[in-house]
């Protein structure tokens, strides 16, 4: 009881927590023991089931970047840099992650400092195979983004001082990949597929949750933005994606990421509070909310276009999405912090 109302932020807390940490920690290293099963549907089953461990330690981080845990930030920023080895997000520092994210919830807007979209059309060559790997479903796009993170500190798009820690990390998990394929070349090479199945998911669940502008300042904290602590703006251009409604707790398969007008109503509360505060602000029929449905045919029918699609701010959302006609925006992932 001490531990709670010292250390926690909320105080229903532990369990929730407690049982996420416990699910990814299962469900990663019991992934990896699937994986190396003989057949396939052991196999199969330890792809779905390291893929979700990733996918929910890459919700955790983006909780502990907003202090919904603790009280302290120390202990958000050492649970998040934990999760953060779990996502492969951490080439690039927990700190830059947040710095970014807190961006876009202030600023209104998503800023990068890194636009793949030019780079990519000076390299024709890995264009082409970019849009072959996107029409197979292939997030080309974000592996693309997080190579970028891997070299940042290289190339001058990151800081110089972490070179260091950036080759360290760099060995350590290549040397750690490196005896997990030796222990079983299976689990190491469906391993790549369930990262593959992490990457798609976060992408499709960022791809029509806002209607932001994508601005190249992430490297000016003064930078000038007409919809900077808008909150009428912000709520306008900000849209709720629930895997079920009738099914509420489906949408814990992503961490109730999905309550995203809820989540930026209230930044600082954590995932297993937003559904009622959804109901309690929006009720059952919200205009500002997308079906799952539409979502999947959208981002199936334009998942091409979006390699190149620069803003969400063109037409509405709800109604493009509707239509079918909505183009998913790519390279905005918060664990690609540049």
């Amino acid at each position: 009881m001490e531990f709670i109302t010292k250390h926690l932020r909320h105080s229903d807390a532990l369990l929730p927590l407690v049982t996420l940490v416990v699910y990814i920690l299962a469900t990663y290293l019991g992934g990896w023991l699937l994986m190396a099963q003989a057949g396939w549907l052991m196999p199969a089953l330890g792809v779905l089931a390291c893929a979700h461990s990733m996918i929910l330690a890459s919700y955790l981080v983006h909780e502990c970047a907003h202090n919904t845990l603790f009280k302290s930030s120390d202990h958000n920023t050492t649970l998040g840099q934990f999760a953060n080895w779990l996502t492969g997000g951490c080439y690039g520092t927990y700190e830059d992650v947040r710095y970014k994210h807190m961006r876009h919830h202030v600023d209104n807007a998503d800023p990068i400092s890194f636009d793949y979209r030019g780079w990519l059309r000076r390299h024709p060559l890995v264009e082409k195979t970019v849009f072959a790997l996107e029409w197979l479903y292939i997030p080309a796009v974000d592996y693309l983004m997080h190579g970028v993170l891997m070299t940042a500190p290289f190339t001058g798009l990151g800081a110089n001082k972490q070179r260091r820690r950036t080759l360290a990390v760099i060995i350590t998990r290549t040397a750690l990949f490196g005896l997990l394929a030796v222990w079983s070349l299976k689990a190491a090479a469906l391993y790549v597929v369930a990262y593959s199945l992490l990457l798609l998911v976060l992408r499709f669940l960022d791809a029509y949750q806002h209607n932001y502008e994508i601005v190249l300042n992430l490297d000016d904290p003064k930078a000038d933005l007409p919809h900077k602590g808008d909150r009428d703006y912000e709520n306008h251009n900000t849209y709720s994606n629930l895997i079920s409604r009738r099914w509420p707790v489906l949408n814990l398969l992503v961490l109730n990421f999905c309550y995203h007008n809820a989540h930026h109503v209230k930044p600082t509360l954590p995932w297993y509070k937003l559904p009622a505060l959804h109901d309690e602000l929006y009720g059952s029929h919200y205009q500002r909310s997308l079906s799952l449905k539409d979502q999947l045919r959208s981002y199936h029918g334009n998942r091409l276009e979006g390699i190149y699609a620069e803003t969400y701010g063109q037409v509405e959302v709800p109604e493009a999405v509707a239509g079918g006609s909505a183009v998913p925006v790519y390279g905005l992932s918060f664990l690609t912090a540049f």
